[in-house]
């Protein structure tokens, strides 16, 4: 069930039977030369959509930009400020506990997020505790997962890529994304072959360290239907693990 192709008079008869919701979360940045920009998006989304219809939950609007300063050097990047994110995860938390929501699980699809979904999460939290007589504020808990993070899908990963899986525009996540948009499909040469690896700090030092983009990776290796088996054990994950949320 998707919140946006869904009328107000079905959330609220979705909220009779269930208060949980299930947010895909990424970012909008490169990702290589045969990367999409927008598949930190693209992956959590369609993992997600694809859980959804098997186990019956309500997925929201994709949160689709993030923390993506350091890909600024990169023309289609978009980025949010930390500050900026922040805010808008309590708005849309609020928005939702508002309306009776009481477990918002944010799917994520970019390691970049990490932190500032946390902190978005402390703040959330704060604000609760400092408003105890507020009357629209309900129990609402929040949670954040990987969409890489479940076992199954490290194990495809490690088996399938070894160390040429790397940690930016990655053979996987590009699999996922021709899975979903196999018109997207596109081999490149690239040299060297494994991308080099590194701490970067800004989109400038970034860009010079890694100038196509990559980071220990290979993507090269990324097959659509890899990316279809990849998007079937995450979904199952994400199952699991948000049946346990909604239970805590």
């Amino acid at each position: 069930m998707q919140l946006h192709l869904s009328t107000w008079v079905e959330i609220e008869d979705y909220l009779m039977r269930s208060r949980g919701i299930v947010i895909p979360i990424g970012s909008t940045e490169q990702h290589g030369p045969t990367g999409l920009i927008g598949t930190d998006a693209i992956c959590p989304e369609a993992i997600a959509a694809c859980a959804a219809e098997e186990a019956g939950f309500l997925v929201g609007p994709t949160f689709n930009v993030g923390i993506a300063q350091h890909h600024l050097g990169f023309p289609g990047t978009i980025t949010l400020r930390p500050s900026t994110m922040i805010a808008a995860i309590h708005d849309w938390v609020a928005s939702l506990a508002r309306h009776g929501f009481e477990r918002v699980y944010f799917f994520n699809g970019h390691g970049g997020n990490v932190s500032t979904i946390n902190a978005a999460f402390s703040e959330i939290y704060a604000d609760r505790s400092l408003s105890a007589d507020a009357s629209n504020r309900g129990p609402v808990k929040c949670k954040l997962a990987n969409w890489w993070d479940f076992g199954p899908v490290m194990d495809f990963c490690r088996a399938k890529y070894g160390a040429s899986h790397g940690s930016h525009a990655t053979p996987s996540e590009i699999a996922i994304t021709w899975a979903v948009h196999p018109e997207a499909v596109k081999q490149v040469e690239m040299s060297p072959q494994v991308a080099p690896t590194g701490r970067f700090t800004d989109a400038a030092d970034y860009r010079a360290k890694f100038p196509d983009g990559r980071i220990g990776s290979d993507p090269a290796l990324a097959k659509a239907e890899n990316g279809a088996e990849l998007i079937v054990l995450a979904a199952k994950g994400l199952i699991e693990d948000y049946r346990r949320f909604l239970a805590s």
